[in-house]
């Protein structure tokens, strides 16, 4: 395994994400997320909605995709304005990372093309191709990142165990190799078709709802 895909996908690499729930502390309040097994079950339908979306943007512009297409495809799979918000901020600051980490023309044409922060899953994938990984990389950190950031929120919202927390994310590895396998398969025929269509638009709409509820909240713990 390459040591740039551990990088990428460490929480402490400084993109940001850290500051971020995944729609996990809007649950925790609905009383939706409130102990392990519901964790789970939250996990298992953003990893098959929104993480199937992100891992097949990501693994598309890792394959040479036109970033400005699959930005725009980003944005149309993105309904909910906050959600649309949060993932250009968390490009821009992937992209700030990724540019002192991996100096890259590609990274410095995204910059200029998106001032304002691309997408979040276009610039993962724009920085995977960066550091030599392959489009299957750029999508299990994708993937990876569905879930992985959701449930360390849901340690310090919820006080939960971490042990049964890093459990529970073991017990979803093969869904998670599934998901990226689907996103990859997709990804990979919208690049020899140059058609952005051909990716999924997999939503999740309660958590576009949870995202807008969240950012009117004057106190929160997590940016999102």
């Amino acid at each position: 395994m390459s040591a740039a895909l551990l990088l990428l996908a460490d929480g402490r690499f400084p993109a940001g994400g850290h500051a971020h729930s995944g729609g996990a502390e809007a649950a925790v309040k609905a009383g939706r997320v409130h102990d392990s097994p519901s964790m789970a079950a939250f996990l298992t339908g953003r990893l098959h909605t929104t993480g199937l979306t992100a891992a097949a943007l990501a693994a598309a512009a890792a394959a040479g995709l036109d970033p400005a297409h699959l930005d725009a495809a980003a944005d149309a799979r993105t309904p909910s304005p906050a959600l649309r918000a949060t993932s250009r901020r968390l490009g821009r600051q992937l992209l700030r990372a990724a540019r002192a980490t991996w100096p890259h023309p590609a990274l410095d044409q995204l910059g200029a093309a998106h001032p304002g922060g691309a997408h979040q899953p276009v610039v993962l994938g724009v920085t995977a191709h960066a550091a030599g990984l392959t489009p299957a990389d750029a999508a299990a950190v994708a993937v990876y990142e569905s879930v992985n950031g959701p449930a360390t929120a849901c340690v310090r919202l919820l006080g939960l165990d971490p042990y049964e927390v890093t459990a529970a994310l073991a017990r979803l590895a093969p869904q998670l190799g599934a998901v990226s396998a689907d996103a990859v398969e997709a990804a990979l025929a919208a690049t020899r078709h140059g058609d952005v269509d051909l990716l999924p638009a997999a939503c999740a709409p309660l958590l576009d709802l949870y995202a807008e509820q969240h950012a009117s909240w004057k106190v929160r713990l997590f940016a999102s």
